[in-house]
């Protein structure tokens, strides 16, 4: 089931989040027995510790749980959402000295805490979330936007979701299939350019990476829109449902976690599902070119030189840079209806892992007052993102001597960089142009975040467009 809050119940039990520094405050203003209670046990407020406070009758009377250290802070995201798996059934309410903020931060935590995939699972239900009766609720504290919050934990769990399913169930049909479902729930108008269409839609990058997958596994471009008021806003995600590198085959282990490969699809459809459940005034369009980068005969080789809808010829120097080129057709779609802001997501360099790791978003922005507004909405959500540069010196090396670009520079540096100096090549006409190059996979689990299939940046853009598109 969704995530959702708790209805409010006068019966809900009080759930201190509090950090190390404020705890003897804490103690010292609650009932005799939870003071002593307290004082008697270890607890130290760390990240995510749990304490239950007793009542007069023996029972449960509250709790108590760790945000760990202020100097500490920044390390832990949404730490008081570890109480969510570790209370006692029941309804619960956040209490304590907490600023907005933190509250909405708590909030939105412990419903990203209930997401669970167990499509796989033999005898279990897939999601999470709260409603059940044997499972702790949370009552959505006041003040806070409980509608937006439960809107933006469904598009995360979205995410998640498309990620998470392997490439079995999950390749270019299924992707259009969550496509058409989301549109549906929404009144958003959904159309697809098949792969016998591809060609004759002068769509030739995004034929050519897909053409060797398998008659079922066929390249599509998705194409939705919504809303008929407002800036446009345009969305582009990456939909490699696979990617075994192509003719540059990847190895075993490069290749194990490429059903992700989809992640930057899956992000924008979560945003998507954000910016529509909210009624958001914009017009929003979502492209996504699905594709599986498969081994065939007809597979695009290295040393093609292939054309592209911008009319930039592309030169292939490796088959396993192939987001770039579906991007790339799906870039020049987009800007041939120049809006206000035209954003790409896609699981696009190791370079990017490489320079900023698993945990932390890079971006791309051609204008810096909405990397400056993205880079605070980031900071406010729990939503990192970092600014890389469009260092203009490394054009050259994206140019190759027989084609206009180079899909792919030799030498092996800047690959994140090179990868974004490609994809602005293909937006010359819209204003502004975001691109994000992310991980899409939580390595570890943690608070709020369970290990697997991730979004990334998309919370900190929702929370940005306000300011970025002037709404």
């Amino acid at each position: 089931m969704p995530p959702r809050f708790a209805k409010p119940a006068a019966a809900a039990l009080p759930l201190y989040p509090v950090a190390p520094e404020g705890l003897d405050a804490l103690a010292a203003g609650l009932p005799g027995p939870a003071r002593a209670w307290i004082g008697a046990q270890s607890f130290g407020a760390g990240p995510g510790e749990v304490l239950l406070l007793p009542g007069e009758d023996g029972g449960v009377a509250g709790a108590l749980v760790g945000l760990g250290p202020q100097a500490r802070r920044a390390r832990t995201r949404f730490a008081a959402a570890a109480a969510a798996t570790r209370l006692p059934a029941g309804d619960w309410r956040l209490a304590g000295e907490l600023s907005a903020a933190e509250a909405e931060e708590a909030a939105l935590g412990w419903l990203l805490e209930g997401y669970r995939f167990t499509r796989y699972k033999a005898g279990a239900e897939q999601g999470g979330g709260q409603g059940g009766a044997a499972e702790a609720r949370l009552v959505a504290p006041e003040g806070v936007d409980a509608g937006r919050l439960e809107a933006i934990a469904e598009g995360e769990w979205l995410t998640r979701d498309l990620i998470n399913i392997p490439a079995n169930d999950m390749g270019p049909a299924e992707l259009e299939e969550a496509a058409r479902k989301l549109g549906a729930r929404f009144g958003a108008e959904v159309t697809v350019t098949g792969a016998d269409e591809l060609l004759a839609n002068d769509l030739p990058l995004i034929h050519t990476v897909g053409r060797a997958a398998a008659p079922h596994r066929a390249p599509r471009l998705i194409d939705m829109r919504w809303g008929d008021a407002g800036p446009a806003l345009t969305l582009v995600g990456k939909g490699v449902c696979f990617d075994t590198g192509g003719l540059n085959l990847k190895p075993g282990a490069s290749m194990a976690l490429m059903k992700k490969d989809m992640g930057g699809a899956a992000t924008v459809l979560g945003l998507a599902h954000m910016i529509m459940a909210t009624g958001t005034p914009v017009r929003l369009r979502v492209l996504i070119p699905a594709v599986e980068n498969a081994v065939a005969g007809d597979a695009f080789r290295p040393g093609d030189i292939l054309p592209s809808r911008k009319g930039l010829s592309v030169e292939i120097n490796n088959t396993d840079a192939e987001g770039r080129l579906v991007l790339a057709d799906a870039l020049a779609l987009a800007d041939e209806e120049p809006g206000a802001l035209v954003v790409s997501m896609a699981t696009l360099t190791g370079a990017a892992r490489v320079a900023l790791g698993p945990d932390l978003a890079p971006f791309y922005a051609t204008d810096d007052a909405s990397a400056a507004a993205l880079a605070e909405a980031g900071a406010a959500v729990a939503d990192p993102v970092w600014r890389l540069p469009y260092h203009e010196p490394y054009e050259a090396m994206i140019e190759p001597q027989m084609a206009d670009l180079d899909n792919a520079p030799s030498g092996g540096m800047a690959g994140s960089i090179t990868a974004a100096l490609f994809l602005r090549r293909f937006v010359t006409e819209t204003p502004r142009y975001m691109h994000f190059d992310i991980y899409g996979w939580n390595q570890a689990a943690a608070p709020g975040r369970p290990k697997g299939g991730v979004g990334m940046g998309a919370r900190a853009l929702f929370a940005a467009l306000p300011k970025v598109l002037e709404l």
